[in-house]
């Protein structure tokens, strides 16, 4: 095991538990506007369906070689799709507007009377359940151990592929920049249900630590597999490029309203993340997506 993909590792472990950590605190320092939520969520939708089709799923092909290849890695990617969004449905745990009264002001702009229904059945303002953020922790702990899954599984393929360049960056990013809004989801709804700044604190710092957990648990763990490492690293890449598939088109780009005023820049946004997905290709070595020989 090179030292240069465990480093590369502990430093984007790092930068998620950090960034996730400041998601669960922006209320304390950012007003999180309906605008600026959707903007972000249009972006990561973007790049998350970016990373998975350019990164993950043709890195699972390349793993397995041979024939059949594609299908196996397709069943995996199926696979992956099919438990994220069992999981979305069962805790339905996210919570991604921030701000009602900014949305209801760009309903009666735009005269969405479909989009006013829709904002009726989420979230209102009101007394929440003091036990609700459970539900809320349990769904987006599960999901963030897959998201550690796959960026532990990608950093596994630069190894086995002896690859020494930044291959794990297009993983890293999403992760990085969704993770903010899972944390805020937790500790918005913990706030509203009247628990302590403490309890707050201590429930973000561990929301914070577990994508990195699942990342050095699967990074270390796989070795221990032995003839059989090279096809469980493949299968989890193509598992996640299917969990990323669904968070991006079950999960955030539903909540994502194109209102007439803002259409073009959420619009732009998208674009933005699968296109920041592509180039991030330029930082991989040449032959990173080529059959194992």
């Amino acid at each position: 095991m090179t030292l240069a993909p465990t480093l590369l590792l502990v430093l984007y472990c790092t930068a998620i538990a950090g960034f996730s950590l400041v998601g669960g605190l922006l209320p304390n320092w950012v007003k999180m506007t309906h605008t600026r939520t959707q903007v972000i969520m249009s972006f990561v939708s973007g790049l998350m369906l970016g990373v998975a089709f350019y990164h993950l799923l043709p890195h699972s092909v390349a793993m397995l070689g041979g024939g059949g290849s594609t299908d196996t890695a397709v069943r995996w990617l199926m696979l992956g799709l099919i438990t994220m969004l069992l999981l979305l449905r069962l805790f339905h745990f996210h919570q991604h507007d921030f701000s009602r009264e900014e949305e209801d002001l760009h309903d009666h702009h735009d005269g969405h009377d479909h989009h006013s229904h829709h904002a009726h059945d989420k979230a209102k303002p009101g007394p929440v359940n003091s036990m609700s953020w459970l539900g809320i922790a349990l769904g987006l702990g599960v999901h963030t151990l897959i998201d550690g899954l796959a960026l532990g599984a990608v950093m596994q393929g630069e190894i086995a592929d002896g690859a020494m360049g930044l291959v794990g960056v297009g993983v890293f990013l999403a992760i990085l920049l969704h993770k903010p809004l899972d944390a805020l989801s937790i500790t918005t709804v913990m706030a509203a249900g009247g628990w302590s700044r403490r309890s707050i604190a201590i429930s973000n710092l561990l929301f914070a630590l577990m994508c990195p957990l699942g990342a050095l648990l699967f990074f270390f763990g796989v070795d221990f597999v032995g003839n059989s490492r090279d096809y469980l690293v493949a299968a989890a890449l193509a598992f996640s490029a299917g969990a990323f598939i669904c968070i991006a088109l079950s999960d955030l780009l539903p909540e994502v309203h194109f209102h007439s005023h803002d259409r073009a820049k959420l619009t732009v946004a998208f674009l933005l993340g699968i296109g920041l997905a592509f180039a991030i290709g330029a930082l991989e070595p040449a032959n990173f997506h080529l059959p194992n020989p």
